[in-house]
């Protein structure tokens, strides 16, 4: 009996994980990390429901937290089966966990800190985290054979996996799996996350083919991006004014994607000359820096333009006056530099990493400005800055904003309302659709635009037979 059961992002935008039962396999698509705030730990410890050591596969659609994040925990509650990707999400992968095991300790640290101070020690029991380094390093020994786009897998009798480029972040997918079981065939396709066509460096999404089951993110169901050539003007602009006037551009950057997306308008506004004075670029993250080295490593996601720079021997995400700085100290002298300098850091939403330090530095002097290109959450500091807070507490400082805040919408990862659709077309007329990965409204609001369709919105560990 082939069955299909949701573990993750049912009704929500983080956690994705589906299991597909066929032919005697057990197979996962994807093993995400539930994201937003302390309150979510319950749901990341809670049981799977399933029996990690009775996976056989974990088909991997991308390295992004939400969908790779709880891979550790999954291999140290059991898991002994095959990971399978592509290269370039591997090597990603390994970078997000590894990153995410480290702020699993740093906070079971700060937990244990916090009751220990209060005196109620638990008993003398230890706060542990989800996971350790070293779990994150064990799991990693289970990613195995890696696949190209469009190329068919053949996984088990019955059982066929196609990997379609998703053109969402560096080696993202949908995947294909073709299943046959007592002489009954199921095509079931998963979007995973979909990407925006014609933005920088990647392909644009690859056409899905015709299936029976699609299983289907909705992150922006229920809304259309702004355009992106107004968003590069925008990004040129707010650097030409602020440079012009003696101040420093503070960019807080997610450290996959977003990061080297911005360094490739960079370096063609400079190529250009369409940023007008010469400027310090730095980018102060060492996960961005990682990941910059491994997007250089992958030309075989590029798109046709991004692949010409770098065959002509260019380095699509490299300009005149670009620092990595790796080092805490590097970081701090930064804060020296009064004026004409372009600073990118981690985090997007300033709930953590080295933004905070330049915030610290740079939102109270009018010379200087903030542009946000990024999605910030309700509660976290980009979007109180956002909403025009006069004055925000950064490390238990009242610092006042006087900088100029930009905040520039189109530089989305993510398909829009148009895009989703125009997708959705290509799987001809699908017996069962399932709506996953989004919030409840923008999925309803989807749903809708699906005439005809039999949709579904599953609840967590709800199961289907195929």
């Amino acid at each position: 009996m082939m069955k299909l059961s949701f573990h993750g992002a049912d009704r929500g935008v983080t956690g994705s994980c589906h299991l597909i039962e066929c032919a005697g396999k057990k197979i996962l698509i994807d093993c995400g990390l539930y994201q937003g705030g302390r309150e979510i730990v319950e749901e990341n410890s809670a049981p799977f429901g399933f029996d990690p050591a009775d996976i056989d596969y974990l088909l991997l659609t991308h390295a992004h937290l939400d969908h790779c994040g709880r891979i550790p925990l999954l291999a140290k509650q059991g898991f002994t089966g095959e990971i399978i990707t592509t290269a370039a999400t591997v090597e990603l992968a390994r970078l997000v966990m590894l990153d995410s095991a480290g702020l699993q300790e740093e906070e079971a640290r700060y937990q244990m800190r916090r009751a220990r101070r209060r005196g109620n020690h638990h008993h003398g029991k230890e706060i542990e985290p989800l996971y350790t380094t070293l779990d994150t390093l064990n799991s990693l020994e289970y990613f195995g054979r890696k696949v190209n786009y469009s190329e068919p897998l053949t996984l088990a009798p019955g059982i066929r996996a196609t990997f379609l480029d998703a053109g969402h972040i560096l080696g993202s997918a949908s995947i294909l799996l073709e299943l046959e079981e007592d002489g009954r065939q199921r095509r079931v396709l998963f979007s995973g996350d979909l990407g925006y066509s014609g933005r920088a460096i990647l392909r644009s999404p690859t056409p899905p083919p015709q299936v029976d089951v699609v299983v289907m993110e909705t992150t922006y169901g229920d809304r259309l991006h702004k355009q992106l050539q107004p968003s590069i003007d925008e990004l040129y602009m707010a650097i030409n004014e602020t440079v012009g006037r003696g101040g420093n551009v503070i960019i807080p950057t997610f450290a996959l994607e977003r990061a080297q997306e911005i360094l490739y308008y960079l370096r063609e506004g400079v190529e250009s000359r369409r940023i007008e004075h010469y400027t310090n670029v730095f980018l102060d993250s060492p996960m961005a820096i990682s990941a910059t080295r491994i997007f250089e490593r992958h030309p075989e996601c590029y798109d046709a333009e991004t692949l010409k720079v770098s065959s002509d021997g260019g380095d699509p995400f490299n300009l005149p006056g670009l620092h990595f700085t790796r080092e805490t100290a590097e970081s701090m002298a930064i804060n020296q530099i009064d004026g004409g300098a372009v600073i990118m850091a981690g985090s997007g939403m300033c709930t953590g990493g080295r933004v905070r330090h330049h915030l610290k530095h740079n939102l109270w002097n009018h010379k200087n400005s903030v542009v946000f290109v990024g999605y910030a959450a309700q509660g976290t500091l980009a979007r109180r800055i956002i909403e025009g807070e006069e004055r925000v507490r950064i490390f238990g400082e009242e610092i006042p904003v006087r900088a100029s805040i930009h905040t520039i919408g189109g530089f989305s990862a993510h398909a829009d309302q148009a895009e989703l659709l125009d997708w959705y077309r290509h799987t001809g007329s699908p017996e069962m659709t399932f709506l996953v990965h989004g919030e409840e409204d923008s999925m309803a609001t989807f749903a809708k635009k699906l005439k005809g369709a039999r949709v579904e919105m599953p609840g967590l560990h709800q199961s289907y037979s195929l």
